[in-house]
């Protein structure tokens, strides 16, 4: 940022001056010409024709230069066929003309006919009274005093443009090392988090950077929550392990008769278990993503082909908006379906009833599972949710579908509550999940 600054200041400054420069010495210049300009139409007005037919001055010019030789201040008068009349300070000296033809306006011109003396010329073509001759009138002037001021002035503008940049530049450099010091702020802020164990950045900053340091105590505390979740699902894994592997424990020390039996029958719970956090540790990686999507009728049609190949007898019906789309991964969409379409056919009558955002929400996706079997009482709807829980044991599962639909769901921000149908009279499963955003077109 300072090394831009200083270059757009350094290229401003630098047109600008050059462009004040040009017209500063236009202006002098055009003083210093309208000087010459003046002794011009002064001699325009004093001169006259004589009887010889030459030009003469019927008043001297008032400016004692004209008489000193070689005193800078010319001025000279040609025509055809005549002598040129040159004023004494010329000396034995001519001026020559620009050689362009009749100039009925003045003509402005350097000269550099005297060697070491440049000078400034101004020449006018007339007629005058009496003659038929084109006379030239010259003044010259020896450019020695408008260089000189035209040196001055370029002094004066390179000595303040100069100050000036150098102090724009120092004022650019102050105004980004104050603007960036909130960021310094946050950086400091964030050392002391990794070194001190803080886990927020708490220290008072400008409204400019607060919303980035709201976005990065909200990163924070995001992965403070996966951090968290990671530990208790460690936690619940291990403890969900420990009673299984106690008990091939002492199956073994105990040198058990049935001791095949029961690796098999633990071994089988402790697959149960792990399959139920390796769901949970995926739901959870996806969702860091933040990019999940799924529509909610295509993964409910490929769970409904998959279940009825399970349950060939069972008749499905799926309806509803066929454009909902839910901030959830299709394989994680379809895991939550498949489990609670598969106890509703499991556990049903033979019949399930699908439907997809029955209750339009902004945020929200709703969608029901309903099945027509004997339905499940008031009071034992939490315990569904537990770990393991199962009301029909004569059926094989494993007890965590519920709990997985649950977690899985939760993990995106969703929510399963448990019902009576009252189209079936079986279960009602209300299921939400929240609402993919819409992409642009």
């Amino acid at each position: 940022m300072m090394l831009i600054a200083a270059g757009w200041i350094t290229i401003l400054l630098l047109v600008g001056g050059l462009a004040l420069n040009r017209t500063l010495t236009m202006l002098v210049t055009g003083q210093f010409d309208d000087q010459l300009d003046y002794v011009l139409t002064a001699m325009i007005g004093s001169a006259e024709i004589g009887p010889d037919g030459e030009v003469y001055f019927n008043r001297p010019l008032g400016d004692q230069r004209f008489l000193e030789p070689n005193s800078g201040f010319y001025w000279q008068i040609t025509g055809p066929g005549h002598e040129p009349f040159p004023s004494r300070s010329l000396w034995d000296r001519t001026l020559k003309d620009s050689g362009d033809g009749f100039e009925k306006e003045p003509r402005y011109y350097d000269s550099y006919q005297f060697p070491g003396e440049p000078l400034r010329v101004v020449e006018r073509s007339v007629v005058l009274p009496g003659s038929k001759t084109t006379w030239r009138f010259m003044v010259a002037s020896a450019r020695t005093q408008l260089n000189e001021q035209i040196s001055k002035i370029q002094s004066i503008l390179l000595w303040s443009f100069l100050i000036l940049g150098v102090g724009l530049f120092l004022m650019g450099m102050l105004q980004t090392w104050y603007g960036l010091s909130p960021l310094r702020r946050v950086r400091r802020a964030i050392a002391r988090i990794r070194t001190s164990g803080a886990n927020r950045v708490t220290v008072p900053l400008p409204l400019e950077v607060q919303p980035m340091v709201e976005e990065l105590n909200a990163l924070l505390a995001h992965s403070e929550q996966q951090a968290e979740e990671a530990r208790t699902h460690a936690g619940n894994l291990a403890h969900a392990l420990k009673t299984p592997l106690t008990v091939l424990t002492n199956a073994a020390a105990a040198h058990s008769p049935d001791l095949d039996r029961t690796v098999l029958r633990e071994a089988a719970v402790m697959r149960r278990q792990v399959d139920h956090h390796l769901a949970r540790a995926r739901a959870v990686g996806r969702r860091a993503t933040g990019l999940a999507r799924a529509n909610v009728m295509h993964s409910a049609a490929a769970v409904e082909r998959a279940v009825a190949r399970l349950h060939p007898d069972v008749r499905f019906d799926i309806d509803g908006s066929r454009t909902a789309t839910v901030a959830v991964e299709r394989q994680d969409l379809e895991e939550i379906l498949g489990n609670l379409i598969e106890n509703a056919a499991k556990y049903g009558g033979g019949s399930v009833f699908v439907t997809v955002d029955p209750e339009p929400n902004e945020t929200l996706c709703s969608i029901w599972i309903e099945d027509d079997g004997p339905g499940i009482p008031e009071s034992q709807r939490g315990d569904l949710f537990t770990r393991g829980a199962r009301l029909d044991t004569n059926k094989p599962g494993t007890g965590l579908g519920l709990a997985i639909v649950r977690d899985v769901s939760g993990i995106y921000g969703g929510s399963v509550e448990l019902d009576e149908s009252e189209d079936l009279g079986g279960l009602l499963v209300r299921l939400r999940l929240p609402r993919a955003a819409e992409t642009a077109t």
